[in-house]
Parts: structure tokens; C-alpha cells; sequence
């Protein structure tokens, strides 16, 4: 189960107290201010971690507190600094203040941190001829953690599409098949290999209309593609409820185009799904003519196409990945008050 919400509380640790002492020996009775400052409090410190891909964790702990800062000592002995307390998310995790909704950081990027609370500051020893001071809070504050899975194709398609079909068959991942709607309800993650390389697969949930409004869950699967190199748009050719591929093809790239237009610009490769069936070769041949799109017909019963698929998405994503960095690439070679033409 993708759990891809959490709310979490968390809180720096308290600083020590400065230590009010008098050093006395035979040559002075009255004493010299001798104590020592407290130590600071721990941060509570986010770190994105490749092995977790889920929020799970956060379901059953929501509390996270550092360590406080030890107090201060006699003979000028400072506290010890208390310990930070790391949190690990998934990558992809997006931290949110729940006060104002504003985001702290976007975890996209391994082993990524950010201090999303600090510790108090320790107090101050009477050594320096002032009084000694209590250590300070440390600050506290409520989180919104929400995880858009990072992966390099979305594979999207109205329910009952093949979708977990065809990742079943091109990774290792075992999605449950049945032929009824809305089996897959949660998107799920398979490495597929290409020769010596791999490339990563997000098997969506299937999108109706109205997903982008958050119908049947859509705003928060639709979220999940937003990370996403290159979409692969999955239309049924023998839909078992008899409507027309071109129809549900044009209604779902709607949904995309209501939901983000950075996700509906999104390259995509189309995919014909179940060609094993009779009906399919018609259907196909009229959803080319109507729609001009390059079409990559499959059947992942059979294995039929399966190869010339995996091999297009590969070639998309690495085509897509290298445009990136030659343009990212251009930005950081002109100075900074150069402009591009």
C-alpha cells in the first residue's frame, strides 16, 4: 500500500542551562564566577533516502524530537551540544509547513537534507562576570510530507487499460490483473532493463473524467507524474465497454491539460493495448487515421511488440534527458549578466 500523505510534528531540542558556580580556595574566600555556557539543542534534520518508497512509517510515528543540549558545568565546563535527529523520507518527498502551506524544500535529489526545525540556543554561564541564563526552546512546528513518486515513464491509461498488465511483463513487479476497473489502486514502481542500461516505470492507477478535480482519486494520482521524464499513454483498442479509443484517447489527454500544462506538455509515447484480440486491428487502423499520432501497438499477453516498446521509451527518455542537460548546460556557461539571444 502507497501511502503518499503524512503529518508529522517536530521539535528542536531544548538548550542546556548555563551553570552559576564560584571557584573558592584559601587565597580568595570570595569566589570567582566559574560556570560554564549550556549547549545548544539539536535540529530535526530531513534526509531523502533511496530505500524507502513510501510514507508508511510516518502513519504510526508523528512525533520527532532532537536530543537537548547539556547543561553547563563548574570550572568553566560547556554543555555538550544535544543531537541532531535525522528523519529519512522517500526522494520525491515534498515538505510542507501545515500553518501556511508553504513549501520548505522539495526532496528530489538523493541524500538531499534540510533543517526543518533548529534546537534552542544553550544559556549563558556566569564565568563572563553576568548572571547565568536558562537555556532557550527549541522551535517547534507541524509538517505536511507529500511524496510524488520519482520515476522516468508514467504509464497512464483509462482503468482496465493493461497497464498492469504490461508492467508485469516488461519488470518484476507483480500488480494484481482482473478484468474489472480500478484494480491497481495505487501506483506501483518496476525497473525495466534495455541491454546493459535500466529505466524506471510507474504503473498509475486508471484515470477518469474528472480526475483532475480529484474524481475517483485522480488529483492525487495525477500528482505522481508530475516527476515523470516522458509519459506512455496506454489506449484500450477492445474496451469492454464498447466506447471509442479515439474518444477515451482525447478525453484523458483533456484531464492532463486541466490538471498542469508542464504535465500535459510532457512527451509521450502511444501505446495500443491488447492487439491479441480480433477487434483491435480495425480499431487501431481508425484511431491512426483520426489522430496522427505514431502508434506502438502491443499486447502484453502475448509478448506481441513488447521489445520495439520498451526500446521507444528507452530512446524517448534518453533523448528528453540529454536535451535537459544541453540547455541546463548553456545557462551555466553564460555569465551572469549575459542573456541568451
Amino acid at each position: 500500500m502507497l501511502i503518499d500523505q503524512a503529518k508529522i510534528y517536530v521539535k528542536g531540542g531544548k538548550g542546556g542551562d548555563g551553570c552559576n558556580s564560584l571557584y573558592k580556595d584559601i587565597f580568595n574566600r570570595k569566589g570567582v564566577p566559574d560556570g560554564g555556557d549550556g549547549g545548544n539543542g539539536g535540529n530535526v534534520v530531513l534526509e531523502s533516502d533511496t530505500n524507502l518508497q513510501t510514507l508508511l512509517d510516518f502513519k504510526y510515528n508523528q512525533h520527532y524530537r532532537a536530543g537537548s543540549g547539556a547543561h553547563g558545568g563548574s570550572n568553566n565546563k560547556n554543555g555538550k551540544r544535544g543531537e541532531d535527529r535525522v528523519v529519512k523520507v522517500p526522494i520525491g518527498t515534498m515538505v510542507k509547513d501545515a500553518e501556511n502551506d508553504l513549501v520548505i524544500r522539495d526532496l528530489d535529489r538523493v541524500e538531499e537534507r534540510v533543517v526543518v526545525v533548529r534546537g534552542g540556543a544553550g544559556g549563558k554561564g556566569n564565568n563572563k562576570d553576568n548572571a547565568s541564563t536558562p537555556g532557550e526552546e527549541g522551535e517547534e512546528r507541524t509538517l505536511v510530507l507529500e511524496l510524488k513518486l520519482v520515476a522516468d515513464v508514467g504509464i497512464i491509461g483509462f482503468p482496465n487499460a493493461g497497464k498492469s498488465t504490461l508492467i508485469s511483463r516488461i519488470s518484476k513487479v507483480h500488480s494484481k490483473i482482473a478484468p474489472y476497473p480500478f484494480t491497481t489502486k495505487s501506483p506501483k514502481l518496476g525497473v525495466v532493463s534495455f541491454h546493459d542500461d535500466t529505466f524506471v516505470a510507474a504503473d498509475m492507477p486508471g484515470l477518469i473524467e474528472g480526475a483532475h478535480a480529484g474524481r475517483g482519486l485522480g488529483d492525487r494520482f495525477l500528482r505522481h507524474i508530475e516527476r515523470t521524464v516522458i509519459l506512455a499513454h496506454m489506449v484500450d483498442m477492445a474496451p469492454l465497454d464498447g466506447s471509442d479509443p479515439v474518444e477515451n484517447y482525447s478525453k484523458l489527454e483533456k484531464e492532463l491539460r486541466l490538471y498542469s500544462k508542464e504535465v500535459a506538455a510532457k512527451p509521450r509515447v502511444v501505446v495500443a493495448s491488447k492487439m491479441d484480440l480480433p477487434c483491435s486491428r480495425e480499431a487501431l487502423d481508425k484511431f491512426r487515421k483520426k489522430t496522427g499520432k505514431e502508434v506502438f501497438p502491443i499486447s502484453a499477453v502475448n509478448g506481441e511488440g513488447l521489445e520495439k516498446l520498451i526500446e521507444a521509451i528507452y530512446r524517448k527518455i534518453k533523448n528528453v534527458k540529454e536535451e535537459y542537460e544541453e540547455d541546463n548546460g548553456q545557462d551555466r556557461d553564460q555569465g551572469p549578466d549575459e542573456q541568451p539571444e
